[in-house]
C-alpha cells in the first residue's frame, strides 16, 4: 500500500482500494465509505475517487458525490472538470463551473483550460465569452495557458475577429498562440491570413512545431503558395525531423493540389509509416494532375499492400474514372463496392461519381435506373451530371425532364429557368419559352451576369485585381488594365 502521511490510515485504505477497484460494485462500496467518514471533503481522496471512475467510466457517479457537497475544495471541482473535458461530455465541465460561481468557489488558474477546451470542442461560443469576463474579473488574463485557451475557444467556433482580438492583446506568445491562430484561419477558410500569420510567426522568432506546420501546409494547399510549402518542406529537411503520417500526408496533399505530385510522391516513398489517409492524398493528387489511370494504378497498389480502402478511397477512385471515362474499371469498383467487398453500403457520394461517369460516358438509361434504385433521393449534384450528358449525347426530351427535376429542388434558381428556355429555343418550341420568361418575371429572377477576376503581379510588387464583367472586346480589357495599373506597368 503506498502511505500518504498526511492522511489518517482509514483514507490511506480508501485510496488503496480506490487505485485497484474494477467494477461498479467496488465503486459503490467505496463511496459509501467515504460519505461514512466524511472524506469527500479531502483532495486526495476525492480526487482519486474521480480517477477511478474515470477509468471505469463512471463519471456520473463522482458528479453525484460531487453534488452532495456544499462546498468542495477548488482541486476537487479542477479534478471533475479535467475528467469530463476528456470524456467528451458536451454539458458538465459548464455545469460544475456554474456550480462552483453559485457556491462561491473561486476558480484558479487550473480550472479554466479544461473548462474552456470542453467549450472549443463544442463550439460553446456565448459560454465561452461567459468564462472570459469572469477571467478578465478575476485576473487571470494573463495567463498563457489561460489566453491560449481562449484563442482556441473563439477559432474553434469560427471567430476570428475576436480570436484576433485576444491574440493582440497577449503580452507573450509562444508556439501555442501562433498555431491556434493559423488553425483558427484555415478552418474558416481565410487560407491568406492563416498564411500571413505563419509569415508573421517568422518575423517574431517563434519556431514552429509540427502542428504549426500541419496546418501551414493545408493552407497552402488549399490557396495554391507552393513556394511557401517549398520553404516548408525545406524547414522539415534542415531539422531533420521525421516524416510521421500526420506531417508526410499533409506534404503530400500540399503537393498533389498546387500540381505537383511528382515531389508529394518523392514524400510518399521517403515516409517509413503510411496510412489510408496518406494512399487517398495520393490516389487523389494523381486523378488531378496526371490522370485516372495513373490514379487505379495506385489503387490497386494500395490493395496489394494490404491496405483497407475507406469511403474516402472508393470516392476519390470512382472520381478519376469518371473524369478519365473509365467506365469498365469503374463498374467493377462499384460492383465489387455493393457486393460488400470494402465493409460498408456506398454513400450518396459513391453513387454520385458512379452517376457522373455513366453520365459522361452517354449511358443515361443506366443513369436513370441507377437513380431509381439507390436509397437515396437524387442531388441537385447527380440531376446536373445526367443534364450535361444529355446535352452532350443531344437528347432535348430527356434534358427537359432532367431541367424540371432541377427546379423542383431549387424553385428559385434562376440558371434553371435560363436552361429550361433554352431547351425549348432548341426544340422551337417558343410559347414554352415566352412561359417561362414570364414565370421568371413573376418570380423576379433575373439572369446572372457572368464575371471573372484575374490577378496581375507586377514589377512593383503589387497585386491588383481586374474584375470584368461582359466585356466585349480586348481593347476594354487593355483599357481597365491602365486605370487599375501605374503608368509604366504595362
Amino acid at each position: 500500500m503506498i502511505v500518504n502521511p498526511q492522511l489518517n490510515s482509514t483514507a490511506n485504505t480508501i485510496v488503496y482500494f480506490l487505485t485497484n477497484c474494477t467494477c461498479l460494485r467496488h465503486i459503490h462500496q467505496i463511496q459509501t465509505q467515504i460519505i461514512l467518514h466524511h472524506f469527500h471533503y479531502n483532495t486526495t481522496v476525492a480526487s482519486q475517487f474521480i480517477n477511478a471512475c474515470q477509468s471505469l467510466n463512471l463519471l456520473n457517479t463522482a458528479f453525484r458525490l460531487f453534488t452532495q457537497l456544499h462546498r468542495p475544495h477548488v482541486f476537487t471541482c479542477n479534478s471533475l472538470i479535467r475528467a469530463f473535458c476528456h470524456s467528451q461530455t458536451p454539458h458538465f465541465p459548464y455545469s460544475i463551473y456554474s456550480r462552483m460561481h453559485t457556491n462561491s468557489i473561486l476558480p484558479n488558474n487550473y480550472t479554466f483550460p479544461f473548462l474552456l477546451k470542453s467549450l472549443s470542442d463544442f463550439k460553446e461560443l456565448q459560454q465561452g465569452k461567459i468564462v472570459h469576463a469572469h477571467v478578465v474579473k478575476l485576473g487571470h488574463v494573463n495567463d498563457i495557458y489561460v489566453q491560449n485557451s481562449l484563442l482556441n475557444v473563439y477559432a474553434s467556433c469560427g471567430n476570428m475577429s475576436l480570436c484576433r482580438k485576444v491574440f493582440e492583446e497577449m503580452t507573450l506568445r509562444d508556439v501555442v498562440s501562433w498555431t491556434v491562430l493559423i488553425m483558427g484561419y484555415r478552418s474558416v477558410k481565410e487560407y491568406d491570413g492563416a498564411l500571413i500569420a505563419f509569415e508573421q510567426m517568422q518575423y517574431a522568432g517563434v519556431e514552429p512545431n509540427r502542428v504549426t506546420m500541419v496546418n501551414a501546409l493545408a493552407a497552402c494547399a488549399s490557396f495554391g503558395a507552393i513556394e511557401m510549402g517549398i520553404w516548408i518542406h525545406d524547414f522539415i529537411r534542415r531539422k531533420e525531423w521525421e516524416l510521421d503520417v500526420i506531417l508526410g500526408t499533409a506534404l503530400i496533399d500540399m503537393y498533389a493540389k498546387c500540381g505537383k505530385i511528382e515531389e508529394g510522391l518523392d514524400v510518399f516513398l521517403a515516409m517509413k509509416e503510411k496510412n489510408v489517409f496518406t494512399w487517398n492524398a495520393v490516389i487523389k493528387g494523381l486523378a488531378l494532375v496526371k490522370s485516372g489511370e495513373e490514379a487505379v494504378r495506385w489503387f490497386d497498389k494500395m490493395e496489394q499492400e494490404g491496405f483497407k480502402a475507406d469511403e474516402v478511397t472508393l470516392v476519390e477512385v470512382l472520381s478519376a474514372c469518371s473524369h478519365s471515362g473509365l467506365l469498365d474499371v469503374g463498374q467493377i469498383i462499384f460492383r465489387s463496392l455493393m457486393g460488400g467487398k470494402y465493409g460498408f453500403a456506398p454513400s450518396v457520394n459513391h453513387y454520385a461519381c458512379m452517376i457522373d461517369l455513366l453520365a459522361r460516358c452517354g449511358c443515361l438509361e443506366d443513369v436513370l435506373r441507377l437513380i431509381q434504385e439507390m436509397p437515396f433521393e437524387p442531388t441537385k449534384s447527380m440531376w446536373g451530371s445526367l443534364l450535361a450528358g444529355c446535352r452532350d449525347q443531344g437528347n432535348l426530351e430527356l434534358s427537359e425532364y432532367v431541367a424540371k427535376k432541377l427546379l423542383d429542388l431549387e424553385p428559385d434558381n434562376s440558371a434553371y429557368y435560363v436552361v429550361l428556355s433554352n431547351l425549348y429555343a432548341e426544340m422551337g418550341r417558343w410559347s414554352d419559352v415566352e412561359k417561362v420568361r414570364e414565370l421568371m418575371k413573376e418570380k423576379g429572377l433575373k439572369k446572372d451576369r457572368g464575371s471573372s477576376s484575374v490577378e496581375l503581379t507586377l514589377p512593383r510588387d503589387h497585386v491588383y485585381e481586374l474584375l470584368a464583367r461582359l466585356i466585349l472586346n480586348p481593347a476594354a480589357i487593355i483599357s481597365q488594365l491602365h486605370s487599375v495599373m501605374p503608368s509604366g506597368s504595362l
